[in-house]
């Protein structure tokens, strides 16, 4: 929200510096993002009117310009500018002056001494069209320093409220939020009640008193749509980010600055019938004030005459019915709609304006009226007329039940004791009725208070007030204990320390993702849709890390980054109770950077699947299987300990050219839970007898894999055989072809003694054993 100090000063004016007034009011929790002159700094500039314009002598775009500056006598002005013209009233830098970038100088133009500078918006800095003098109306003051008369030694003060602060979206809230900080006095706006001077009023029927609970509307008649803007009023909305359009139009705007409540203004003339408040039906459709026409939905709620709707209530007025020039009479329109029937619809519509932002929040619905009679009253007072007398519909208004606050709990919260009477004195200060019982406060929170609900957000608003500055560091005074830490689960920070080990990087990728993704990756996926996306593109929870991974991927890509090697660790979102933690990794391009010590290889599925192993610190059972995402023929689920913990394999060919891929990435996905686990660490000596080494080829199915005839034989290995592993996969000459050959290196070691060759043979005939009778594979010959 941006609006000019001065204005604020207006209501309530504390005893500090912009840059003080700026502190104190981020330390109480509305942050001043932003802080910016008015007007770039200049001097010496005056209001002037010119007296006569005559053509230069010597130069065919030059006039020479008598010029009254509010001395006894006028001075000479060499002028280029094609409106300059007598009687105009301009702005006039008098030789001295510095203006942004350059200096003015008494200076001879063409012949002919010039005596100062008439200005555009250009030389001065300021906004508008540059294209000839700043004209001033004809009732600026003649002499006047142009700065002081136009008050731009102001600054334009950006706050970066917090969805719940509300309150705090009006002037009116805001010198309140200052007045309780400071202690200032605060001076509202005086709003007195306008004389009726007719009876005309618009039927209202509110159908939808749930998302419309107050309405009320009043008619005007007999206005002058035409009539200027006081310039007080326009410099206020200009300053505040809104363009002056026309009187009636900036009166509501400005209210809405003022007391936080949004208006429209309906031509009367143009209304059919009463006005019917309620939901939007099938089909209906609306021409919106920005020129959009807007497809209605079920749950949209609508401001509607006999021939439809007219308004989209809490965000935009309708074009058909609105204020122009030429119109006599309006109906002004203020109402209370509920937050919740107003959320999301004008995102939804691809609009954001200063109603529905208002709105979504909540508006006071204390203060409806009040507003109504202000907005009449400056309409009447500006562009004349007569007014009607409100028509209020009301239905059940939001209830503001007392809080008590409990003084001992207050003190152990904030770390410091706060004097109860300061507290009740601040609370009361922004508009809460309070009530001291004991050693408690009964609060009742104020109709524009809408996030105060607790204890705790009273506790904070008292916290606040009495100053975060203000609260005493204070070292802990519990003693500090080291948390057990179990052995057998690394911490996360430890299983991305060792992802990074291996060379790569970690990514944080959105957890809400394209509808789009999910459905390439797997068409049997359910993603939980958000209620209220951010985007269109965004608009479900993510069930696998997946999508995330390959649009990183995608952005690299195009960024000519050709080795890719990431992970996440993240949660994916099958149902609201089922969100396990997931790990996932991607890896693209060459296996190590380019360099002469090796020829580029492109990654291939071992390499994806030696780093799992790296990880796990074993090798894991990887069994074909057939994931929808994955290549048929370069897919693996990954089991540990006999349970599938997840995937890995090549992105399916039909996903490589969905994404518009170059080639396919070798991907991961694994539950961290069980990744995480490890044995507990045990002390061995090291054996002091030889090593003794069998290399056994077994023939086998071709279909059976390396890891089932591994997890048999070390099953079912005698207590002297220390490892078992593969160390090579032969399929050709000698072997038939539905079979092959795994030659398998089988240690043995005894820690006590030297085996015996009887031993070793033993063992060895049980490993063959084992392999026949689990997996039908018989040594080679």
């Amino acid at each position: 929200m941006q609006f000019p100090e001065s204005w604020l000063r207006n209501l309530v004016n504390p005893a500090l510096d912009t840059a003080q007034l700026a502190h104190i009011v981020t330390m109480a929790g509305l942050e001043v993002e932003a802080m910016t002159p008015a007007a770039p700094p200049f001097n010496n500039v005056v209001v002037a009117e010119i007296l006569s314009a005559e053509k230069h002598p010597d130069a065919d775009r030059l006039q020479i310009c008598q010029v009254d500056v509010g001395e006894s006598v006028p001075v000479t002005i060499v002028c280029g500018a094609p409106n300059a013209a007598a009687g105009l009233r301009v702005p006039c830098a008098r030789p001295g002056a510095k203006l942004p970038g350059f200096e003015i100088k008494v200076a001879k133009v063409r012949g002919v001494e010039s005596f100062g500078m008439l200005c555009s918006t250009k030389e001065l800095g300021l906004e508008g069209a540059a294209d000839g003098l700043m004209v001033l109306p004809a009732d600026a003051p003649v002499g006047e320093d142009f700065r002081t008369w136009l008050n731009l030694d102001d600054t334009l003060i950006t706050l970066k409220l917090t969805p719940n602060r509300a309150d705090c979206l009006s002037m009116q809230g805001l010198a309140r939020e200052v007045g309780a900080i400071t202690g200032a006095e605060v001076r509202p706006p005086q709003v007195q009640e306008v004389a009726i001077q007719i009876q005309d009023t618009v039927p209202v029927q509110v159908a939808a008193s749930e998302a419309c609970p107050l309405y009320l509307g009043r008619v005007v008649r007999g206005i002058d749509a035409q009539a200027p803007t006081p310039r007080w009023m326009a410099e206020r909305l200009e300053r505040s980010g809104i363009r002056p359009l026309l009187a009636p139009v900036d009166i509501t705007n400005y209210v809405l600055l003022e007391l936080g409540q949004p208006m429209h203004a309906f031509a009367l003339s143009r209304l059919n019938g009463g006005i019917e408040v309620r939901m939007a039906r099938a089909g209906e459709s609306l021409e919106l004030l920005n020129g959009q026409t807007a497809e209605l939905a079920p749950d949209m709620l609508v401001i509607a005459d006999a021939s439809g709707p007219v308004a989209l209530a809490g965000i935009m007025g309708g074009q058909p019915t609105s204020v122009e020039r030429f119109t006599v009479d309006v109906m002004l329109e203020a109402a209370f709609f509920a937050p919740a029937a107003i959320a999301g619809r004008a995102r939804r519509l691809g609009l954001s304006t200063d109603s529905s932002h208002r709105f979504e929040r909540g508006v006071d619905f204390g203060a409806t009226r009040r507003a109504m009679e202000r907005a009449t009253e400056l309409l009447l007072l500006i562009c004349g007329g007569q007014a009607g007398p409100i028509n209020e519909t009301v239905a059940t208004l939001p209830s503001r039940s007392p809080i008590t606050l409990r003084l001992p709990r207050l003190k152990r919260v904030a770390g410091v004791e706060l004097d109860a009477g300061q507290v009740a004195h601040g609370l009361a200060a922004l508009g809460a009725a309070v009530e001291q019982q004991g050693d408690n406060l009964i609060v009742t929170p104020p109709s524009f208070r809408f996030d105060l609900a607790i204890e705790e957000d009273l506790i904070e608003e008292a916290v606040r007030l009495f100053g975060y500055d203000n609260i005493p560091a204070q070292p802990p005074a519990a003693p500090s204990r080291m948390l057990p830490q179990d052995e057998t689960v690394l911490s996360d920070d430890s299983l991305r320390q060792m992802w990074v080990g291996l060379d790569y990087q970690e990514v944080i990728t959105y957890s809400f993702v394209d509808p789009a993704w999910e459905t390439a990756l797997d068409a049997n996926a359910q993603p939980m849709p958000l209620a209220n996306p951010i985007a269109s593109q965004l608009s479900v929870m993510r069930t696998t890390l997946w999508g995330g991974l390959i649009e990183t991927l995608r952005h690299n890509l195009n960024r000519q980054q050709e080795r890719v090697r990431i992970f996440e660790l993240g949660r994916v979102y099958a149902s609201l109770a089922e969100q396990p933690m997931k790990l996932g990794g991607l890896i693209y391009g060459d296996v190590q950077p380019e360099q002469w010590g090796a020829a580029a290889r492109r990654v291939d599925f071992f390499d994806l699947k030696g780093d799992l192993e790296r990880v796990l610190g074993c090798v894991p059972d990887a069994r074909p299987g057939v994931h929808p995402a994955l290549h048929p023929g370069q897919s693996a689920e990954i089991r540990v300990d006999g349970r599938a913990i997840g995937w890995i394999g090549a992105l399916h060919p039909r996903l490589v050219q969905a994404f518009d891929l170059p080639s396919a990435p070798m991907l991961f996905e694994l539950d961290s839970q069980v990744l995480a686990r490890r044995a507990l660490p045990r002390h061995a000596s090291l054996s002091r007898f030889p090593l003794v080494r069998r290399d056994l080829a077994f023939v086998l199915d071709v279909q059976t894999p390396a890891g089932e005839l591994l997890a048999a034989l070390r099953e079912g290995a005698p207590a002297q055989v220390r490892s078992i592993d593969v160390f090579d996969d032969y399929r050709g000459k000698g072997v038939a072809e539905n079979q092959k050959s795994l030659a398998i290196r089988v240690v043995m070691q005894d820690t006590q003694r030297t085996l015996t060759d009887q031993e070793v043979e033993d063992a060895v005939q049980k490993l063959v054993e084992t392999a026949l009778n689990q997996c039908n594979a018989s040594l080679r010959a």
